[in-house]
């Protein structure tokens, strides 16, 4: 029979309500119940922040789960370790003794193992005749037993809340990331609204956002953005309501697919004008305002031929290889109608066939088609400085290239 052992702890420390609770934890244990040490130690270090352990602390409790000879703890079966301090830091990775009498009351405080000290506050086991353990003095893994399914529930709640704050998270970048875009795309497509007010008002939510934050905090920024990118984003759908007839015939064009009712008017061969978002004229049908022959502007803007459905033999299958280029840019239907209405179909194309032959260096090509279609208005504007400007940078690379 193993003597009963006294539960207070020795010299000048005095009893707490945590170590009485420790030890009520630990008379808890169903009979015959066993678990896994190490699994119950993740749980705990998982749970670390709802018990109030540190990282340091759990240290010192994996050192003294090592000193446990088995790997389950068994209701009982043995479950007082009783390593000396010397051995305890040495497991402990050196720990200084001061700083590990530190850590091992924190340990009882958290109600993770329960001093049982001996008459001299010495750690040792009193053996039978038969080498069977009759009372031990040190520390008692009992609490880890009994409160396994405790600790593991404490984990799955805190395994919980790490899911919950990775989703809001993710939720806030989503968010960010398509007001971002909704804002640079609004004033570059021309629509009309506050977009400024809109603009100080997402940066004010995002000042707000702190380098680690709980899902607590996130959680009110989170509305915050849904709110505003909502907003944002009525506007741009208005805006697609009121251009719906445009945007179906933009839309239809695209899945045409025989190249004469394709034509935008300039063949002689074209019979009937074609059903498309840029209407000819008889103004449209005459030649281009600049002058040059299509073999120049080919010449000079050889890769617009890449994108055309068929050999651009004719100023038509110039504008409809341009019509897809411009989607290729990133040039919306509507500044390209814009720029068709203003400077002709060909011009524009012709501009977009410059713009192509010079997309590394335009970063906005939508943008810069704008401001075109801008000077083209106030009558500033033509196409042929910059095919000329482009036929003399290919001679030039013509003559640099070695014979």
């Amino acid at each position: 029979m193993i003597e009963p052992i006294s539960t207070t702890p020795f010299g000048r420390r005095s009893l707490t309500f945590a170590m009485l609770a420790g030890q009520v934890a630990s008379q808890r244990c169903e009979p015959g119940a066993s678990v896994n040490k190490w699994q119950v130690f993740r749980a705990v270090c998982e749970a670390k922040k709802k018990l109030g352990a540190s990282d340091r602390a759990l240290g010192v409790l994996n050192a003294l789960l090592s000193f446990h000879p088995e790997t389950d703890l068994v209701e009982g079966e043995g479950l007082v370790v009783f390593p000396s301090n010397a051995q305890l830091s040495l497991r402990a990775h050196g720990m200084a003794a001061a700083t590990l009498r530190r850590h091992l009351a924190v340990l009882v405080e958290c109600g993770l193992v329960v001093r049982r000290d001996s008459p001299n506050g010495k750690r040792y086991a009193r053996k039978d005749q038969s080498g069977d353990i009759r009372q031990a003095f040190g520390f008692d893994l009992a609490p880890l037993l009994a409160r396994a399914r405790e600790f593991e529930a404490m984990a799955e709640a805190v395994r919980g809340e790490r899911r919950a704050l990775q989703l809001l998270k993710e939720r806030i970048t989503m968010l960010r990331r398509d007001i971002s875009k909704m804002l640079s795309f609004g004033p570059e497509e021309g629509i009309l609204t506050d977009w400024q007010g809109h603009r100080l008002a997402y940066q004010e939510i995002v000042s707000q956002i702190p380098r680690t934050a709980s899902h607590t905090e996130l959680e009110p920024i989170a509305q915050a953005l849904a709110q505003l990118a909502q907003s944002v984003r009525k506007v741009l759908e208005n805006h697609v309501k009121t251009q719906n007839p445009s945007a179906n015939e933009s839309h239809s064009e695209r899945h045409i697919q025989n190249p004469q009712t394709e034509s935008h008017g300039f063949e002689p061969r074209a019979k009937k004008a074609p059903k498309q978002n840029v209407r000819p004229t008889p103004e449209t049908r005459k030649k281009p305002s600049t002058g040059y022959p299509l073999g120049l502007v080919l010449r000079a803007c050889p890769d617009i031929a890449h994108y055309a459905r068929n050999e651009v033999s004719d100023w038509g299958g110039l504008v409809d290889a341009a019509n897809l280029v411009r989607g290729a840019l990133g040039i919306s239907p509507d500044a390209w109608q814009q720029a068709c209405a203003t400077m002709g179909p060909v011009e524009a194309a012709i501009s977009v066939a410059t713009m192509l032959q010079r997309a590394e260096q335009i970063n906005n090509p939508g943008g810069y088609l704008r401001s075109l279609t801008e000077k083209a208005r106030a009558g500033q504007f033509s196409a042929g400085p910059m095919l000329m400007a482009l036929l003399r940078a290919a001679e030039r690379g013509q003559r640099a290239k070695p014979s």
